[in-house]
């Protein structure tokens, strides 16, 4: 209920035509994730060792219906909040989807390719955020 309540605030603010911030946006994405119940959700602030965006915002899934429920649900819930996607890669093989919007980038993976590919380690000169910092 409480994410809900957040949900709603973030978009009226979208809707008053101020524009978002990329932790607002975070926000936005963590919550579709969960909806669908992304496991092992990760926040890495990389805006001080890259200029490539803010955040990346890191998640599993156990297949690949889930994986790409997750991704429609994120692009559903920040286009109605006005976030452009610029680009999505991955979605008909869901193994590893990256959505990009800029300030946040979203990367899905299925556990196997999120072990493989390790974004935490490879980014691990940002800082890893709680959830609750956002």
């Amino acid at each position: 209920m409480k994410l809900m309540k957040q949900r709603d605030l973030l978009l009226k603010q979208k809707r008053r035509e101020k524009p978002m911030e990329a932790k607002e946006l975070a926000k936005l994405a963590i919550q579709a994730l969960e909806d669908k119940k992304a496991e092992d959700v990760k926040v890495i602030d990389i805006s001080d060792v890259s200029t490539i965006a803010d955040y990346f915002i890191i998640a599993s899934g156990k297949n690949r219906s889930q994986i790409q429920a997750m991704c429609d649900n994120v692009e559903e819930t920040l286009g109605r909040a006005g976030a452009a996607m610029k680009q999505t890669e991955g979605y008909k093989n869901a193994n590893w989807i990256l959505m990009d919007y800029g300030d946040i980038i979203v990367h899905i993976f299925d556990t196997e390719n999120r072990l493989f590919y390790d974004l935490e380690r490879i980014w691990r000169d940002g800082k890893e955020m709680d959830l609750s910092e956002l």
